[in-house]
Formats: structure tokens, sequence, C-alpha cells
């Protein structure tokens, strides 16, 4: 379990970013819009979020360091403190920190939740009741080092001998998990990547005991995942290999990007006139006048918000313990959900993920089961590879995702667009976004063409595409993922908000 810091080479950093599909999210119409490039909802009395650093600085323990100092301007990384005994009650109660790498205070480096459509950091725990099989969902505060919660997030009642997954995701390109104390990241299971190679945006907790339980438990018949669902607006088509109008999982090749299965649906609220934030809670939101709502780009993000909305199907979620027991999502009831509704060609965390390469940017079996192991997956094998090695994803990805699209462009067109600034509806974002990941996978060394052909306005969005759905057949293997060609997309330097985050 690695948690220190690595060399300043070790990602392609923000050229990369520029490459993803960049921006922040916009909530649906009903409940904000975009503003400044992240995702805003109005209180009542709402003004801009202040985007300068605040907090003061405090050096967390132990962070092995080797990361050479950046400006805020160019910084792309930051640590985020992890409270002891982080899978507890307690411990989900204790606000995260999130400050600068390497002594760097908040302020300095950028790193502050102010700031968090270029830095902001998330967290989601996922709960299971080892007896009933029962879910929960629990959202932990993340804060700028140095601040108070704007209101101190309650302590959830867990069930005895509780299962816990916690989830991290980031705006930026590198989250350095940092214990606040010797043993807490030992205490949480925690890891974010192999040594010396990062898993970069995302991280986790004790992920590979909560989906053993939890897939032990459903194998005996004590946690019920639902259906996906289908949808009478999807027009079905053979690229989808006999899913006829199934609702779209997070491991289905006719949504996934070039990092699937990544970031958390956490939300926080953020208090513009002090830089506080706070837990998203029907009453917290009322208690903080003006406040705003922040959150992480991400695969899980797009599908619960905007494409199960518009194409009329229902997210997997379970009672809020933050928030009086409304129901939410998460990232790890995704995968459940994706688990339990297995396609015949499941689209499975690749090698040629950026997040699972090495530091050398080569392809990397350890690293690749490790990422996938926290999110329930199954590890690389010849079986899977024949939908998931990097040149069978690239190829899936295009002969399944591209005639979907074509297909479903008239519903898709009726939603809202996540990132205002890569697409101007959801079906236009949606063709970008794989015409990106087309790049970044570097699908073009396995003989393959982009099937994408997107029109751009002058500020660079998307504003229709075509498509060429011909089926094509991947050649070569590869061993080393290219340098992204992808799209600039200039001041917005996360991916869709990542796309790692979508």
């Amino acid at each position: 379990m690695f948690s220190g810091h690595t060399p300043a080479g070790r990602r392609r950093g923000r050229q990369r970013r520029f490459a993803r599909i960049a921006g922040a999210i916009a909530i649906p119409v009903a409940l904000g819009l975009l503003i400044g490039g992240f995702i805003v909802v109005r209180g009542q009395h709402s003004t801009n979020i202040d985007e300068t650093a605040l907090g003061a600085s405090a050096s967390p323990s132990p962070a092995d360091s080797t990361t050479p100092a950046t400006t805020t301007a160019a910084n792309v990384s930051c640590d985020i403190i992890v409270p002891a005994n982080p899978l507890s009650a307690k411990g989900l109660a204790t606000p995260y920190q999130l400050t600068g790498t390497d002594g760097q205070s908040p302020d300095a480096s950028g790193c502050t939740m102010a700031n968090a459509a270029a830095l902001g950091a998330f967290v989601q725990a996922t709960i299971l009741n080892p007896r009933t099989g029962q879910l929960y969902v629990y959202d932990p505060l993340v804060i700028t080092q140095g601040t108070t919660p704007a209101v101190t997030p309650t302590v959830p009642v867990l069930p005895r001998n509780a299962i816990v997954t916690i989830d991290f995701g980031f705006n930026g390109t590198n989250l350095y998990q940092v214990g606040a104390t010797r043993h807490a990241l030992a205490q949480g299971n925690c890891v974010n990547g192999m040594q010396g190679s990062i898993f970069g945006q995302q991280s986790f907790c004790n992920g590979i005991n909560f989906f053993n339980a939890a897939h032990w438990l459903e194998a005996a018949g004590r946690l019920v995942v639902p259906s996906e669902g289908t949808s009478q607006k999807i027009i079905p088509t053979g690229g989808r290999l006999g899913t006829g109008r199934a609702c779209p999982v997070t491991q289905n090749f006719d949504m996934v990007d070039q990092d699937p299965s990544d970031n958390v649906t956490t939300l926080y609220l953020l208090n513009p006139a002090t830089g506080q934030t706070a837990q998203n809670t029907t009453a917290n939101a009322a208690n903080i006048p003006g406040s705003t709502t922040l959150a992480n780009g991400s695969d899980n993000t797009l599908l619960d918000l905007f494409m199960d909305p518009t194409l009329g199907c229902t997210p997997f979620q379970v009672p809020d313990l933050a928030n009086n027991n409304q129901p939410t999502s998460s990232q790890a009831l995704n995968e459940l959900l994706a688990a339990k509704n297995q396609l015949n060609i499941r689209a499975l965390v690749p090698q040629n993920d950026e997040m699972t390469l090495d530091s050398q940017g080569q392809f990397d079996a350890a690293k690749t089961n490790l990422y996938r192991a926290e999110l329930g997956q199954p590890s690389v094998s010849w079986s899977n590879n024949q939908a998931d090695s990097p040149a069978m994803f690239c190829q899936n990805m295009v002969n399944i995702q591209t005639p979907f699209l074509a297909a479903n462009q008239t519903v898709l067109a009726t939603g809202q667009s996540p990132v205002t600034a890569v697409g101007d509806n959801l079906f236009t974002f949606l063709a970008n976004r794989l015409s990106m990941s087309f790049t970044n996978l570097g699908c073009q060394n396995f003989g393959l063409t982009n099937p994408v052909t997107v029109t751009l306005d002058e500020n660079g969005v998307a504003t229709a595409a075509t498509f060429n759905t011909t089926v094509q057949q991947a050649t070569g293997g590869g061993t080393k993922a290219p340098p992204s060609q992808g799209h600039r997309r200039g001041r917005h330097h996360h991916e869709w908000m990542n796309p790692s985050g979508m």
C-alpha cells in the first residue's frame, strides 16, 4: 500500500489533463448551473465563489515527499490527510484535510476547497451491514487544512461490525493520501497505487474487503442488488450485444471512457464568504445562505445525474446516513450494480487506463489488478482480456459506443451537458468524450480509426457530431501508452471534469 509522493515525472500532468475532457459539472437544470468552470448550485442569496486560497499551513504526518515544490499556477497535486481509524463512525465524521504537497500550505499550492474546480478532493463511504446485507452511504467531509467545517459533520450510527469502503476522487491530477496519525492509513487499509506509482485522482480504503463481503452476501441471498432496469427511450443497436433496452451501467462499453469506473458522486456545500465546507444535506443547505455546491467530475455522476434521467432510468440508491436517510448513490453502489447486471462483454478497467500505467507509462498488470480489486472487479486474465486488453478495450469502445450514440442522439440531445465547455448538450458532450478517449487510450496504435467527427464552435465547444459505424478490428498489442494528442481546452484542465472524471 503506497501513500508517499513520487517524482514529478510520474504522470503526464497538465498536458494530459488538457487532452481529457475538461471543465466542471453542471448539475441538471433544476439543481444548478455552470459558473466559472465548475459546478455551482445557487442558494437563495448565492454569490460567485472566491477562488482565493484559504487556510493556514500545518504539517501532516508523515509524508514521504520527494516531489519538487511547484507554484500555484502549475500545481496539479495535493495531499489529503486521512483521520485516525477512518473506517469507524468517529473517523468517518472527522473532516479530511486538503493541503499542498511537500509542506506547501493550501494558500501556496492552491489546494483549497474554494478552488475545488481545479484541485478539490472528495471522499465517499459505502457501508455494509454484514448481518442483513443492508447498504448505506456516508460522505465524509473534506475541509481546507487550517479551516473548520461550516457545520460540524453528523456522526453516523453504523451497524454492528459494519464493513466500510472509502473512495476518493480528485479534480486535479495526483491526490496523495497522508495519515493524520502514524497508523491511520493502515487502520483503513488505504491504498493509492503501487510503490513509486500512484493511481492519480482515484484512491481507496478497504475496498477489497468490502467487495469480497458484498459479493459473498449477494451469493448467499442476503444482499439484494437491483436490476439495472430498462428504458423505452433507448433504441437498441447490434453493438449493444443483446442488452436491448437495458439501462446503462458503469461497465457498459456504450458509456465508458479512457478511465472507466472512476471518481465519486459526493457533493459538498461551500460558504463562499468563508471558504468553509459542509456536508451536502438538506439542513445544511438551509442553514448556509448563499452556499454553492461542489462536485467531483466522475463517470458515476455522469451516469446517475445525467444519463439515467435523460434515458428514463433510475440509479441504485440507499439511505444517506448524513442526510436523514434520504436516498443517494455512490461509486461502490454503481460497481455492485454493474457486477450484478453483467453484459456479454464487460468493460473492466483496462491496462491502458492512465491511472493504471506504471511510472514509465507502460502497461502494468499488477497495478491494474490492484485498482480493479478495490472496485470488486476481477483480475486481468486471458478470459477478460478478450474484452479488456488495451487493444480490445479500444475495439469494443469503438464498435459498441459509436452505434449506441449514433442511434440515440435524438434522446441524448435532450439532456443537459455535464460540461458546457465540452459539448452543448449531453449528446455532443458524449461524442466529444468518445473522440478524446480514443486518442488518450492510444487506440490509433491498434490499427483503429477515430469513429467520431466533431463540429466545434469558435469557443471549442462541440455542437454536432457524426459517426462512422463501420465495425473495426484491432491489431497489435503494444506495451506503452503514447503521449496524449487530445484536444486542448484552454483554462479547463481536468478531465470531463476530468473525464477522468467522466
